[in-house]
């Protein structure tokens, strides 16, 4: 198992990797920690003619407090969102969330960008990064946009990104007071991808009425899924036990899960709908709490 030859740049500046990306366009992957490239390299599942290696790039390296939200740069590494403390104060989903992701080893190497612009289904930090409503900066030599992080999956291994743009930084809001959170997720084996996880966070007024809700949904589609009308069930109203089973119940008419090896579909509808509900009554439990 060896790649197909391409060409290998090694950039130190956004500006140059930038112009590498203008010039070769759909030829061109970016390569950050190489935990999901380089495996489909070596199958020759993907075959890029160049390769940018933007490990050199220190400036897209960095979790900072900046007009009261939190940004990553995209170069971040997994095992830094699971360990810095600015993360776990302002963001704990995140910070519950990366034991999930694989294995140390991975997490050492995985960048958050690259998680996001892979886009795998059954990956974690896309359904979370949509459950905490983050925004994503796409960087290119001409311009710049910013998208939501629900409109930056569109299918499949696939995003909004054009080939000569690059995720450069992504954008945490605070979350409002008395919102809980919480993941869940079950594998066959720890570090496996999951059959089927939740990521979900649920805020509570003065009365502990339920003033919002999120429940986004992973590896039970093509992209992740946000569970809107399930989570419009809670909202209004106090989530309760039978209104927190009500909502839960709801989330598969959002799915459209298949059957494998690993698992049925039904068996994944069903992990779905148990997942949910334990996410939000620890959620629940953790909005009162604060």
């Amino acid at each position: 198992m060896k790649p197909a030859s391409f060409r290998y740049f090694a950039p130190t500046t956004i500006d140059e990797t930038l112009a590498l990306l203008s010039e070769h366009g759909d030829e061109a992957k970016i390569l950050a920690g190489g935990q999901s490239l380089v495996p489909t390299m070596n199958f020759r599942l993907a075959m890029p003619a160049i390769l940018i290696d933007i490990n050199r790039l220190g400036e897209l390296s960095y979790v900072e407090s900046r007009n009261g939200n939190l940004a990553l740069g995209a170069l971040t590494r997994q095992r830094t969102l699971e360990r810095d403390t600015q993360i776990a104060q302002f963001a704990p989903l995140v910070a519950e969330t990366m034991p999930f992701v694989a294995h140390p080893q991975i997490r050492n190497r995985g960048t958050v960008g690259g998680s996001l612009a892979h886009a795998d289904p059954a990956a974690e930090l896309p359904a979370v990064m949509i459950a905490l409503d983050a925004k994503f900066k796409l960087s290119s030599r001409s311009a710049e946009r910013w998208f939501e992080a629900r409109d930056f999956f569109t299918g499949l291994f696939s995003t909004v990104l054009a080939p000569n743009e690059l995720l450069s930084e992504i954008v945490l809001p605070p979350m409002p007071p008395r919102t809980g959170w919480a993941f869940r997720e079950v594998a066959r084996r720890h570090g496996d991808f999951a059959l089927a996880g939740v990521a979900c966070t649920i805020t509570l007024d003065a009365r502990n009425v339920c003033a919002n809700a999120r429940i986004v949904l992973l590896g039970l589609s093509g992209q992740p899924v946000d569970a809107r009308n399930a989570a419009k069930l809670l909202i209004g109203v106090e989530p309760t036990i039978d209104a927190i089973r009500a909502a839960s119940e709801s989330v598969n008419g959002s799915i459209d899960p298949s059957s494998d090896i690993h698992a049925s579909a039904d068996f994944r509808r069903q992990l779905a709908k148990t997942l949910t509900q334990r996410a939000l009554v620890q959620a629940v439990k953790r909005a009162k709490e604060s």
